[in-house]
This record gives C-alpha cells, structure tokens and sequence, in this order.
C-alpha cells in the first residue's frame, strides 16, 4: 500500500470514528433530558378529552414505538443506529406527523448554502489579506484593514447580526432582515426566486463572514512573518526572483497549508455561529429548526438535526483531508 493510501485508510478510519461517538453522544445527551417526549404527546392529546386510561396506555404504547423508546437503554440504542442508518428519526412532535427527516432536508440546503459561501468568503479573504499584510508589511492601506478586521474578530456573532440588523433594517433599510426568500415567490430556479434568496442571505452571510475573517488573517499573517525570514526565501530575494513570484510560489503557498487544516477544525466552530446567525434574522436553515426543537421540547427533532450536523460536519472535514495531499504533495509520501 502506498503512502497515499495509508493515509486515505486513516483519515476514513478516524471519519468513522468521529461519527460513531459523535452520534453516540448525541444519543446519550439527548436521553438524560428531562423531558419525555411519549409523556408529553400524552398531556397535550388527554386535554382535548382522551381520559379513558386503556386509550392512554394503547397510546403511551404506540409513541414509545413510534420514538423508538422501546426496551432497555442499549435496544433503544441499537434502535437508534438502525434508524440512522434509514435515514428514520421519526415524527416531529412540534410538527406532528410530519418525519423528522422532512423537515431537515427542507432546511439543509439553506444551512448548506448559507455555510458553504461565508466559509469560503471569509477563508479566502482573511487569507489573502492576512499574507499580503505578512509580506508587504509597510502598506498602510493593508494595516488599517488589518486593523479593522482585529477588531470586528472578538466581537460575538450575535452583536455583530444585531448591529447588521440595526443598521439596514432600520437606519437604513435596503435588506430583508428576516426570511430566506420573499414569501409570494414560487421556490424554484427562476431568476427572481434566486435573486430573492441571495438578497435574504445577505445579512446572515455577512455576519458569519465578518465574524471569521479575522481569525484566519492573524494565523495567516503571524505565518507568512515567519517564512519571510526562512533562507529559502531569502536566498530567492538575493537572486533576483521577483516579488509576485515570491509571494504566491515561495511564501503564502507553503503557509497555505496550516491554514487548510484550521479551516478543518474550525467548520463545527462556524455551525455554531450559524445557529445563532439563523435564528437571529429568521433565517430558514437547519440552525432555526434546532433551536425551534429545543424550545419545544421536540426530542426527535433535536436528535435528528444534531445528528445530521455531525454527520455533515465530519463529511467536510473528511472532503478537506482529501484534498490536502493535493497541495502538499509531502502527504502522499508519509
């Protein structure tokens, strides 16, 4: 086997692994809750007037199999797995009948859109500015940007959203501050339709980008101030070779590299700020849904939507492992 191959064996290994005990957790949090879900379907249907006690019990029956809270704690925990692996978290209760999982596939291409473009904004532009102020130290334009990222990065992301929300919602209101897409709008590929979501998705984007930049351009910039010094760069100074050149070949290609795997680490970090980000601007994704569940006490949902987090958590992160040996060929070789 060669060293590629190794190492793809073990980054699967430890994908797996990330998700086993994440799901396990998740399980095991989720069951100390206070709140039972087949109890509290009880009260809220024996209100409308279902008091005969057979009916109760025929129906405390019916929702422990329905939530999958059958049996021992372990068969209620192979249960699970099993219907993890179907793709089967049940009825929501705040929503009842309606499946878990159909409320979850219709908010993950928002929480997926939503993500995907403000990682990569944010990555890509802290990045940048973060290398260019490590090279060219002097430009006074790159400082003042410097300066004004450092200080939006130990801002939370919530006062951040408000300022957003303040500023042109009501000062000056040009953008939607609530919503994913205008309402009397068919969902579709049309282009007002997708116009209107990327109006919406403006705010939440930009908080989530603000919030993150800041992080990546000190890395980048404390990296970048220490290969300039390395003699290989140096050496390339003396003969010759030209700035552009040492920037982009010599410089922020090798410290690209820490930073791809920072980007790895830190997608849970940002699945939490867009929690926050969704709920704050009504924003129609996965973290809107479930910060609903918690406030409802909807144990399906809530393990539903964690679940799928983790999972598509550890998905990202297994992609990125993939494509690190194709900027550090080095990889392949260990």
């Amino acid at each position: 086997m060669d060293g590629f191959a190794k190492y793809l064996a073990r980054r699967f290994l430890q994908f797996i692994l990330v998700i086993f005990l994440g799901v396990s957790l998740a399980f095991l949090i989720t069951h100390l809750s206070p709140v039972d879900p087949v109890e509290q379907s009880v009260s809220l249907m024996t209100n409308f007037g279902a008091t005969d006690p057979r009916s109760v019990a025929l129906l405390r029956e019916a929702l422990s199999e329905l939530y999958g809270l059958q049996g021992s704690f372990f068969e209620q925990y192979l249960a699970f797995w099993g219907r993890v692996l179907h793709g089967d978290f049940g009825p929501s209760l705040s929503s009842f009948p309606t499946p878990v999982m159909s409320l979850i596939m219709g908010a993950l291409p928002w929480t997926v859109g939503l993500l995907t473009l403000s990682v990569l904004i944010s990555w890509c532009l802290g990045n940048l500015l973060g290398a260019l102020a490590g090279y060219f130290r002097s430009n006074l334009l790159l400082k003042l940007s410097g300066a004004a990222v450092m200080a939006l990065h130990p801002v939370p992301a919530y006062i951040v959203g408000l300022l957003l929300l303040l500023t042109f919602g009501f000062v000056w209101p040009v953008l939607p501050i609530s919503g994913g897409a205008q309402m009397n709008l068919q969902p579709g590929f049309s282009l007002a339709f997708v116009g209107s979501v990327i109006v919406h998705g403006l705010l939440p984007a930009l908080t989530l980008v603000l919030v993150g930049i800041g992080s990546w351009f000190i890395s980048m910039r404390s990296l970048v101030s220490n290969i300039v010094t390395d003699d290989h760069v140096v050496y390339a100074e003396l003969g010759g070779v030209s700035s552009g050149t040492i920037f982009s070949q010599y410089v922020a290609r090798n410290a690209l590299l820490p930073q791809l795997t920072g980007l790895a680490l830190s997608l849970g970090n940002v699945f939490g700020g867009a929690v926050i980000t969704e709920f704050l601007f009504n924003y129609p994704g996965v973290g809107r849904l479930l910060i609903q569940g918690i406030y409802s006490g909807d144990y399906s949902l809530v393990l539903g939507v964690t679940t799928m987090s983790i999972v598509a958590v550890a998905v990202a992160v297994f992609v990125i492992d993939l494509l690190y040996p194709l900027i550090d060929p080095r990889v392949r070789l260990g």
